[in-house]
């Protein structure tokens, strides 16, 4: 079992992130539980955010780099606009092709058990390698890219580009092509990722499978396998919603650094322990000078 405490140093030089994926304009709030069929539940403590596995693991890459680059694609509505504005104010330079169709919304509910329960509207817009409004460029050189969202001209372009490519089974339409991947990155306990990770897993150099406050495991292709200890949060947990995206930019952050996969995984679930304790994505994440 790996025992994820020390972390070797990551290199003092300027680590290039970027991440090809998806974005969705989520409305959070507080509720009670959960409410049943025919329900009515009060929520508090409402605000808006743009959100989503891409754009989440993006903000995390570049708090954890000084900036980081988001490939994908955003409806030409106030939603789309609104991502745009706020993600670089976060941090993040967004390169977003337009698309009519309208950004995709989100409601997610935290409980008072602090789990979070999402609930979509719309599909899931993505970045496809053949369009000419984005710039692939951006990706040149990069030494860690992290997939969550796109076609497999996308992929391929990502793999390209960059010396380590991390992603999540949830990227179906480009995955299962013979692309080689370095690590896919999942939860344990979602049936859809793990459905889907049946078409890409053979191609992964290491797959990954979070299990929260459980900490997780891994299988190597070469047929090595461990698990690692979960991170105690530093502070009162506050919500679940973007500690896996969180997870997996550390995890894509400490390899493009070049740290093992005991000191990558060791990060990762330090960015998904302190994700815990902040309020929505972003209340608080795992920062450079915090390293």
């Amino acid at each position: 079992m790996l025992r994820c405490v020390t972390l070797a140093p990551v290199r003092s030089s300027a680590v290039n992130v970027a991440v090809v994926g998806h974005v969705e304009w989520v409305q959070f709030a507080r509720v009670p539980h959960v409410p049943t069929a025919g329900e009515v539940v009060h929520a508090s403590d409402s605000f808006e955010e743009p959100a989503g596995g891409g754009a989440v693991a993006a903000v995390q890459l570049a708090r954890l780099a000084g900036a980081s680059t988001l490939l994908t694609a955003l409806g030409e509505d106030d939603y789309g606009r609104h991502s745009r504005r706020r993600l670089r104010e976060l941090g993040v330079d967004v390169r977003g092709r337009s698309c009519p169709q309208p950004t995709r919304r989100a409601v997610t509910l935290v409980d008072e058990r602090r789990e979070r329960t999402i609930t979509t509207f719309g599909d899931r817009l993505e970045a496809h390698g053949a369009d000419a409004e984005l710039d692939w460029q951006r990706l040149a050189g990069a030494d860690a890219v992290y997939f969550t969202a796109g076609d497999h001209d996308a992929l391929r372009r990502a793999r390209r580009a960059s010396r380590v490519l991390v992603a999540n089974p949830r990227a179906r339409h480009a995955l299962g092509h013979g692309v080689a991947i370095d690590a896919l990155v999942l939860s344990a306990d979602d049936d859809i990722e793990r459905r889907e990770l049946a078409r890409s897993q053979d191609e992964a150099e290491v797959v990954v499978f979070t299990e929260g406050a459980h900490g997780g495991s891994y299988r190597t292709r070469s047929g090595e396998h461990g698990r690692w200890e979960p991170v105690a949060p530093p502070g009162d947990p506050v919500d679940t919603y973007g500690c896996g995206d969180s997870f997996a930019a550390g995890f894509t952050y400490g390899l493009g650094a070049g740290l093992s996969l005991a000191d990558a995984l060791a990060l990762a679930a330090r960015c998904g322990a302190v994700c815990l304790t902040g309020h929505g994505p972003y209340g608080r994440q795992l920062r450079r000078e915090e390293l």
